[in-house]
């Protein structure tokens, strides 16, 4: 049951990281306290989880014509929808939320690689191993 407990803890961790360093270089994000850190962190997690594949579906037409780069708006909206949503969470603006994300994004590729690194203990199981049974 717990097994999984430890990347979901990871991710969240890297996420809120990624959200202060974040507000440290963009002048239009802030945080009122450590609080409104975390819960920005769990929602925008959450967020990316729930809505984002939905968005993504919806504006699969725009995605492809812009060969992929539309998702970088659907990231900015994922983030000013967080920042409405928690009180405490600051954000000037959809350029701010735009080039904040992008940010995030790649410091949290970045970190994830060397903090997860991709190791059996750290990777969530989706389907058994070959010759290996769930049950």
């Amino acid at each position: 049951m717990f097994a999984n407990l430890t990347p979901f803890l990871l991710h969240w961790a890297i996420t809120a990281l990624g959200l202060w360093v974040a507000s440290h270089v963009f002048k239009g994000m802030r945080f009122d306290g450590a609080g409104a850190l975390v819960i920005a962190a769990l929602l925008l997690g959450l967020a990316n989880a729930v809505v984002r594949p939905l968005l993504v579906f919806l504006t699969l037409p725009l995605t492809l014509i812009t060969f992929g780069l539309f998702l970088l708006v659907i990231n900015a909206l994922m983030l000013m929808l967080v920042a409405k949503l928690v009180q405490g969470f600051h954000l000037n603006g959809f350029w701010t939320a735009f080039w904040a994300s992008l940010f995030i994004s790649l410091l949290s590729l970045v970190l994830g690689t060397f903090i997860l690194g991709g190791t059996p203990e750290f990777t969530i199981e989706t389907s058994p191993a070959p010759g290996r049974n769930w049950l």
